[in-house]
């Protein structure tokens, strides 16, 4: 992947690429722990996403069930929910900016 560096924020190092799970090319990506660091991933594999994929991730899913069950690119693409994110996201123009909002199940669930 080829990709160039914007600079930094909150969410981490910002470049231009590929998102490793919608694969949409030529667009913002993040650094995502595909376990989360607060549940032990601090040096554990990592993937380059899109924003919206990222915030939809964390949208959708505690730390907790990221860590346990959804920490690989694999299991992410398996999961109803994003499959769904994923079809929509892929036909969106990379230069569109998307709200994410977090499910009413998981604005139950203890962050």
């Amino acid at each position: 992947m080829i990709s160039i560096e914007l600079g930094c924020d909150l969410m981490g190092r910002k470049t231009i690429g590929t998102c490793e799970l919608c694969s949409r090319q030529q667009v913002e990506t993040t650094i995502h722990h595909l376990t989360p660091k607060e549940v032990g991933g601090t040096f554990m594999p990592t993937a380059q996403l899109c924003i919206p994929c990222h915030k939809q991730i964390h949208n959708l899913y505690t730390n907790d069930e990221l860590g346990v069950r959804l920490n690989t690119i694999e299991g992410l693409k398996q999961n109803e929910k994003i499959r769904r994110f994923i079809k929509w996201i892929r036909k969106q123009p990379s230069s569109k900016l998307v709200k994410t909002k977090k499910s009413n199940e998981r604005k139950s669930k203890k962050i």
